[in-house]
Formats: structure tokens, sequence, C-alpha cells
């Protein structure tokens, strides 16, 4: 995503919203072990794929709160509103048409972070 005011300091807000990223980033890197199988060929390309489409949804749904910030913030045109919204319907259905070839479900796509819970 290309920001119009690239030259702006950050605001608080998006300090925050910044290091919660990077705190759920962290959190996946350490369970990544957890969710891949290397017992079998099959099982480690199921395992991988997973992680890639939980990975992928996160910044899907990371991206789709950034969109709904900005449109809030009435920074987008009308266009790329609709651009945008567009690109976000994409990225699910390309997510879904993966989920399908390897038969992960909705309720998969999630890394158990232990104690802290779920990461979404």
């Amino acid at each position: 995503m290309r920001f119009s005011n690239s030259d702006k300091e950050f605001t608080s807000d998006d300090i925050e919203y910044i290091e919660k990223l990077q705190r759920e980033i962290k959190r996946a890197e350490e369970n990544i072990s957890k969710l891949i199988d290397l017992g079998s060929p099959k099982k480690t390309e199921q395992g991988l794929a997973q992680l890639v489409l939980t990975l992928v949804e996160l910044i899907r749904k990371l991206m789709e709160k950034e969109a709904f910030r900005r449109v809030k913030r009435v920074t987008l045109s009308k266009a790329e509103i609709k651009k945008l919204g567009l690109s976000l319907k994409a990225v699910k259905r390309k997510i879904k048409e993966v989920q399908a070839i390897f038969g992960i479900e909705d309720e998969d796509l999630n890394l158990n972070l232990g104690p802290l819970r779920n990461l979404m």
C-alpha cells in the first residue's frame, strides 16, 4: 500500500500499531515448528500450506484494518476505495482456492501461541 503522506511523522497510534504487528510476527515465528510435521512429505506440504495461508490471512486482515482506517480518515479517493476493496476480495478468493487444494478449513488458519492463545 502506498501512503499519500509519506513525509508525515508517525503518530502514537501508528507506532502502537507497528509494535503490535511486530509482536504478532514474533509470536508466529516462535510457533512454526508446532505447525509443520516433518514425518512425511504430504504432512510437511500440508503444514507449510497451512502456515503460509495463516500468514497470508493475517496480512489480509491487517490490510483490511488499515484500509478501513484510511477510509475513515478520508485519505482515499472513491476509485482507490473501489480498487482496494476489489483487491482484498481477490486475495480472500485466492486463499479459499488454495485452502480447497490442500483441504484446509477456515478454523485451521491460525497459530496457537500457547498461553497467549491463538494468533487470530
